[in-house]
């Protein structure tokens, strides 16, 4: 089945063609295609077919036509590729069945090879791509907004590739066809400034001076016409080239330096032996394993405590030299009580180390690992991917084609990648007896010689296993004046470990360490199974205890000392997975529940209360919940200032997502939906929007069991907001509509006033600026009516904006003023930066320039205080804009390079759009 979208509708199957039926039903199958294998509810899919007046019979009609379309596809039969699923319906889509999927890929490849300097290369593509086209898109249909939106990224998209395909035809020097091309292109879209340099360009280097010029004099005559400005000054540039007679390049853009990630952790000190093993990842190095051109992966196996991880990381600094473009590792967590790490989070990792903001890496698996295959295809990289729960789990984050190598830890015996992907097996079994002891004397030097028969003794008790022998060297280490004799009769009641090591029962190779702690220390040991992971702090340890941190601080020491945990990072302790399942098991069958409930009462306590401590400093207009009281226990220290908190946040943020979800697993409902709240403050700032409709949907859960109308409220406002962000603009909307309802029962006029501020932004995103409006004003009237003036203020900023928006730029400045001078006085300093922000635009478009510029470098000096850095980085690019229109190119380019490097820091796509502002407005 292949869906052709790129000019009218089209379907083939098996090479012949599909017939679709009625408008209706073509209009239904658009729909679908535009968000493939994902459920579109069907209050969407009905926009789709009668806009916002459907008929009474829109539902029945809708299942005529979905029943239709099924029988359409499936030539004559019903065709299960489209799926009725709670709430709407689903098409079911395979990668490379759209062309529009196919065009967005070879586009792509044809930008990348631009870049990366190589315009015979990018001709092919980008001629791949443009030939798709066979029309506009979704020609002959009438579209709703929605359809029509995605219509108009997509022709955008198509010009782009022209244009680029253009650059790429010049450096080829086919220049009659690139100025073909661009002629074609400047008839239809003649304000495309992209497209006259390149016209001009082309003749020029055609020899066609006279060309060139007369394009230029075409270019400014239209461009002056249609929108009042002089053509930008990469076209004047090109201009004064061209009359100078200057040789002019085909301005293919030169290739970026690729990032080299090293995430390498430490190696594991004392390793001894392992020789063979060594030898067998050092042949990985000469060969792919499916042939020529693809990645070579080893697949590590073996029981817990055996060494795996040790071999690789110890082999991996060893050839770090042999991988020019860095290397990657990941724990994926695979046996971790909490869950394996998802192969989607891990791809986030390796894509953001590789160089790609994280603002423009895909929502989905499939996508993430098509997107990480072309990172790699051209680069050689070792990625290390360590505790896989199986051969499932480790596929997605395995490179296609290129000379990358990689090596998978597990349990498992990754069957699943030997058969299918030609992994190469190795089975990592105990030490041998002589590396046994050589582990030992690397770690307690003369005194195995001193007492050989002891020292065997140890060495067969602990199975000669690597962990186990690691942890009896740091006991007998920690006690220098004993005898070796003394430790090796402590294992001997331990006759039966080396049954459960035949029987691979990993948590019994363990029952034998609690004997080598103290009693406070094990205990903690103990209670440290109850945190969520993957990490933990020391107040975090202390809350579970219910101790001061002084006396839990030489307790981790000692725990640390033993192996039992690691300080990965200053001050931040790790589990292994096999000693965070031991602790885990251990403290079910030692600790009475009451106190385990208490244990992780206190840790959620903890966690709450810094949390929200820690979102008022950062989001100080918020209308903040009122948390569940203090235990009388909790006296630790919280954050006092902004930069301090979102740190904190910083650190947390892995932690305070599965302690939402833990919470709310255990029955602390409660602590669940308002520390979800919390953690909105350092979520939505930084755009995770994933993360946020995941906690959010917990909070909602918790608050659903609880049957909590303020938590259910809240969530789903909260929940809306990621949702919208994240595109799901209709799931969003119903959960806007139920927080009103609750907020209204509750008679909690800010809530609603809330919830009603951001149905704007929802309305505002989905281009329903009269209904946006109105929802502006119902939130300014709660807003007053609960005596909310921070809120009213805010609002009044919203409704100026969309003023703006529709071009009643006085209006706006009326409105803007009023919410300014209720920020002013009340300190709002946030608030105060987005209303000037706001005027400052207003005042550009009526050419009021010296007032835009004044309001917007307030706006900058106000948001850098607050510590919002993505909104001063967007007004610099606003400020910039104006000090271009006032002709103070010098300042322009100063403030563009000051937002840039904001974006940067902050790992958004907006830096790109600056640099080809700047490209613009710089002299050759």
């Amino acid at each position: 089945m292949h869906f052709a979208l790129l000019g009218p509708l089209e379907v083939s199957r098996d090479g012949g063609r599909v017939g679709l039926g009625s408008a209706k039903q073509r209009l239904l199958l658009a729909a679908l295609l535009r968000r493939p294998s994902e459920t579109v509810p069907t209050a969407a899919l009905t926009v789709a077919l009668w806009g916002d007046d459907p008929p009474a019979s829109a539902a029945a009609n809708l299942r005529t036509y979905v029943r239709g379309l099924r029988t359409a596809l499936g030539d004559g039969a019903p065709w299960d590729g489209v799926a009725r699923t709670p709430g709407g319906y689903l098409l079911r889509v395979e990668p490379g069945q759209r062309d529009v999927d196919v065009f967005e890929e070879a586009a792509a490849g044809g930008r990348r090879a631009l870049t990366l300097g190589d315009p015979a290369r990018a001709c092919e593509e980008l001629d791949r791509a443009l030939g798709l086209w066979r029309g506009a898109f979704l020609e002959g249909l009438p579209l709703s907004d929605a359809l029509d939106r995605w219509a108009g990224r997509l022709e955008e998209r198509r010009w782009n590739a022209e244009e680029d395909y253009a650059e790429a035809l010049i450096a080829e020097d086919r220049c009659p066809e690139a100025v073909l091309r661009m002629r074609g292109l400047v008839e239809h879209r003649p304000l495309r400034q992209g497209a006259w340099l390149h016209l001009m360009l082309g003749l020029f280097r055609g020899g066609d001076v006279a060309g060139a010029l007369e394009a230029h004099r075409r270019a400014r005559e239209v461009l002056v016409r249609e929108t009042g400005l002089e053509p930008g000054p990469e076209l004047e540039s090109l201009h004064r080239d061209i009359l100078r007679q200057r040789p002019v390049p085909a301005r293919a853009t030169p290739a970026p330096v690729a990032p080299r990630p090293r995430q390498l952790p430490l190696v594991t000190a004392g390793f001894v032996g392992r020789d063979a093993a060594l030898a067998a990842l050092d042949s990985s190095l000469g060969s792919g394993s499916g042939g020529p051109g693809t990645a070579a992966i080893t697949a590590v196996s073996g029981m817990a405590g055996v060494g795996k991880t040790a071999l690789v990381l110890h082999w991996a600094h060893g050839v770090a030299d042999r991988f020019p473009d860095g290397q990657l590792h990941v724990n994926l967590r695979g046996y971790d009580e909490e869950g394996p790490l998802p192969a989607a989070d891990a791809l986030r990792g390796f894509i953001e180390a590789l160089g790609v903001p994280q603002a423009r890496i895909p929502s989905g698996t499939e996508a993430r690992t098509g997107l990480f295959r072309s990172l790699l295809a051209s680069r050689r990289v070792l990625v290390v991917l360590d505790n896989a729960r199986d051969s499932a789990h480790a596929r997605p984050l395995l490179p296609g084609a290129g000379e990358s190598v990689v090596v998978v830890t597990s349990r498992e015996r990754m069957h699943g990648l030997v058969t299918t992907e030609g992994a190469r097996p190795l089975t990592l079994d105990v030490l041998t007896e002589q590396e046994s002891t050589g582990l030992l004397v690397r770690r307690l030097g003369g005194r195995i010689a001193a007492e050989p028969a002891a020292a065997a003794e140890i060495v067969a008790a602990t199975g000669r296993l690597p962990l186990a022998l690691a942890v009896v060297a740091a006991r007998v280490a920690d006690h220098p004046s004993f005898s070796l004799q003394v430790f090796a009769a402590e294992l001997r009641p331990a006759g039966a470990l080396l049954n459960a090591l035949e029987d691979g029962d990993a948590r019994r190779i363990l029952s034998w360490s609690a004997l080598a702690l103290t009693d406070g220390a094990a205990r903690l040991f103990r209670l440290l199974g109850l945190h969520p992971g993957p990490d933990l702090t020391l107040d975090a340890a202390a809350a579970l205890a219910g101790a001061p941190e002084p006396a839990v601080r030489p307790l981790l020491r000692e725990l640390t000392r033993l192996h039992l945990l690691t300080e990965h990072s200053p001050g931040r302790y790790l589990f292994h997975d096999l000693l965070r399942a031991y602790a885990a098991d251990l403290v079910r069958t030692s600790e009475p529940p009451a106190a385990r409930g208490d244990a992780l009462e206190r840790l959620y306590d903890h966690f709450l209360h810094r949390a929200h401590a820690a979102a008022v400093l950062v989001q100080p207009q918020w209308p903040a919940v009122t948390p569940v009281p203090r235990l009388p226990a909790n006296s630790g220290e919280h954050v006092r200032d902004a930069d301090t908190a979102l740190a904190w946040f910083a650190a947390e943020h892995q932690v305070l997502l599965r302690t939402v979800a833990q919470a709310e697993r255990h029955g602390f409902e409660a602590y669940s939906w308002q520390l979800a709240w919390a953690l909105t403050a350092y979520l939505a700032p930084h755009g995770l929007w994933q993360d946020q409709r995941v906690v959010q949907e917990t909070a909602l859960a918790a608050a659903e069991r609880a049957g909590d109308p303020a938590g259910q409220a809240m969530a789903c406002r909260l929940l809306a907001r990621a949702e919208s962000r994240l595109g799901d603009l209709g799931a969003a909307e119903s959960r806007l509509r139920r927080s009103l309802d609750l907020y209204a029962r509750l008679g909690d006029a800010t809530g609603q006033a809330q919830t009603l501020h951001n149905y704007v932004e929802l309305c505002y995103m989905d281009g329903r600026l009269a209904e946006a409006l109105r929802h502006g004003d119902d939130a300014l009237r709660l807003y007053r009516l609960s005596g909310n003036r921070d809120g009213e203020a805010r609002t009044l900023n919203a409704i100026g904006w969309l003023h703006a928006a529709e071009g009643d730029y006085e209006r706006a400045i009326e409105s803007c003023s009023q919410a300014l001078a209720r920020q002013r006085h009340a300190g709002d300093r946030n608030g105060q930066a987005a209303t000037l922000d706001s005027l400052g635009f207003a005042y550009h478009h009526l050419a009021r320039h010296d007032r835009a510029v004044t309001s917007y470098e307030e706006a900058v000096v106000l948001f850098r205080a607050s510590a919002d850095r993505y909104h001063e980085a967007e007004t610099l690019v606003r400020l910039g804009e104006t000090l271009l229109a006032t002709g103070d190119t010098r300042r322009a380019e100063d403030v563009w390079r000051r937002a840039a490097v904001i974006f940067d820091a902050l790992g958004g796509p907006e830096a790109d759009s600056v640099r080809e502002r700047l490209a613009l407005v710089r002299e050759p």
